[in-house]
């Protein structure tokens, strides 16, 4: 998986990141993020550091982040936690990328609900603009990796990019989703159809009333036949 392939810890990734602090703005919030949990009890803003790190690398890079190990150690050092145990969550959430990524992290669910709604075509889109499974583009605007579910299986298939899911995808729609975002565009993220949310397409094909009004169903379900508004 790109961004989880392992730690490194050369001594050019050492001197680039040996002296990272927070900023101004995330000292704050890093304060902020502290302050919710008891007194001896810092180690449970062990995953919203590291967030908060990784979107600080991602903005001085201009990627979508990354933790390279001495910002895990400047972590633990904030946390007053052994670097081990800071290693220990970076390295179960696929959320945090141990290794360089791109500016946008394309994350294609291939899990079979996906697989069974055209996740393959999907793939075909990102391929035919020079994105390989675990690699990021010459260019480092992209990274692909292939995930397990991300959890809209009602919208498949669909990718994760960043912090957005774009969802009921085909090659077309996918292709131009990379292509806005390849021009310095912002496309709309969620269902790529006419639909709202996981909402039928075409709107609602029950309690239909409920659409337009407040409408009371309860009568016809104490009767023995059905009415208006069915």
């Amino acid at each position: 998986m790109a961004g989880q392939g392992g730690i490194l810890d050369d001594p050019e990734v050492r001197a680039r990141w040996e002296g990272f602090q927070w900023t101004a703005e995330n000292a704050r919030k890093a304060k902020e993020i502290v302050a919710r949990y008891p007194e001896g009890r810092q180690m449970s803003a062990s995953i919203p550091f590291l967030d908060l790190a990784q979107r600080q690398v991602g903005a001085e890079t201009n990627t979508q982040g990354w933790l390279p190990l001495p910002v895990m150690e400047f972590v633990a050092r904030e946390l007053d936690m052994a670097p081990i145990h800071v290693l220990e969550v970076a390295t179960f959430y696929t959320m945090f990328n141990l290794q360089p990524v791109g500016r946008f992290h394309v994350q294609v669910c291939g899990t079979t609900p996906c697989m069974l709604r055209g996740s393959d075509d999907v793939f075909k889109a990102c391929e035919a603009r020079g994105l390989r499974k675990g690699h990021t583009t010459e260019d480092g605007l992209f990274t692909l990796t292939e995930v397990e579910c991300l959890g809209a299986c009602a919208n498949a298939p669909m990718v994760q990019i960043n912090d957005d899911n774009f969802e009921d995808l085909t090659e077309e729609s996918m292709g131009a989703v990379l292509d806005a975002l390849a021009r310095g565009e912002h496309p709309k993220p969620g269902p790529q159809i006419d639909r709202q949310t996981s909402c039928p397409e075409g709107g609602p094909t029950t309690l239909k009333k409920m659409a337009e009004r407040n409408y009371d169903y309860r009568p016809q379900w104490n009767s023995a036949t059905v009415g208006e508004g069915a």
